[in-house]
Formats: C-alpha cells, structure tokens, sequence
C-alpha cells in the first residue's frame, strides 16, 4: 500500500544518540510532504485526463465502426444500385430491340401488302385501259361507218312522216 502524505507527516523516528538533527529531518519530511502531496495531485488529474481520453478514444473508436459499417453498406447498396440498373438497361433494351423487330415486321409486312396492291391496281388499270380504249375503237368504228352518210343521204317527205306517225299511233292504242 502506497504511502499517504499523512502517513509521511505522522511517522515518527525513534531517538538515539548521535542521530539526525530533528529538524532538519521535520523541514526535509515538510518538504517531502508538499512534493509528493502535488505529485498525487498531478497523478489524480492525469487519471482524470486519461479516462476522459479513454471516453473520447471509445467514442470516436465507435463512430469509426459506426462510419466503416456505414460505408460497407453503402458500397453494398451502390453495388445493389448499379446490378439493378443493369438488368433494367438491359431489360430496356431487349424490350426495344423486340418492339423494333415488331415494328419493322409491321412496316414490311405492310410494304408487301401496299406492293400487292399496287401490283392488282395496275393489272386493274391496265383492263379499265384495254376495255376503254375498246369502247373508244368501236365508237369511232360507228362514227366513221357508212351509214352516217346514209343517213345523210336519206330523203323523207313530210308526207311520208306523217302516215307513219299515224300507224304508229294507231297500233299503239290497239295495244293497250
């Protein structure tokens, strides 16, 4: 057990003869007293500063923890981050290569369709134009046939006209 500035300040010597000057002893012990009293001191403050140390070193030693978990968290939800947008750019993209694979499917099959068309309008086209050009060729034959002179030439008297307007006349009320 440590000694104790009482324990200095209350020891007592025995006395024999030719011994140390007792005061010089008591001033020496004073002395010692006062230094080792300031050295306890001293020693209880440093205690005091360590512990608060300590509490400060534990603290931050628990926010380190705290801050390193925090970033492997973090480094795993940025990792989780990035694989996700990954699948989703690449679901993205297979979708769109899909809908255009549709889509060019769409306009060629729509292309053939129009062609084919266009194919069976140009054959109808081409009917309309021979038939056409037929009615034409056989209303020019009649105009440039002879009997438009003949009836040119043709002479009817008035007479004539009007006896066949009566036969006509006549046989039309029989009729009905």
């Amino acid at each position: 057990m440590p000694l104790t500035p009482l324990d200095i300040h209350n020891k007592e010597f025995s006395k024999s003869f030719r011994g140390y000057d007792e005061d010089e002893v008591n001033e020496f012990l004073d002395q010692v007293i006062k230094d080792y009293e300031i050295i306890i001191r001293d020693k209880k403050d440093l205690e005091e500063r360590v512990k608060d140390l300590e509490e400060k070193l534990k603290h931050f030693s628990n926010i380190e923890e705290t801050l390193n978990k925090s970033i492997l968290v973090a480094q795993e939800a940025a990792e989780e981050v990035k694989s996700n947008a990954q699948k989703e750019a690449k679901l993205i993209i297979r979708e769109a290569e899909k809908n255009a694979d549709r889509i060019v499917n769409e306009a060629l099959s729509k292309a053939r369709k129009i062609a084919l068309e266009i194919e069976d309008l140009k054959k109808q086209s081409k009917v309309f134009r021979n038939r056409f050009k037929m009615l034409i060729e056989a209303q020019l034959e009649m105009v440039n046939s002879k009997d438009w002179d003949q009836l040119m030439e043709f002479d009817i008297d008035a007479t004539e006209l009007k006896s066949i307007a009566e036969e006509e006349l006549h046989f039309s009320t029989q009729n009905n």
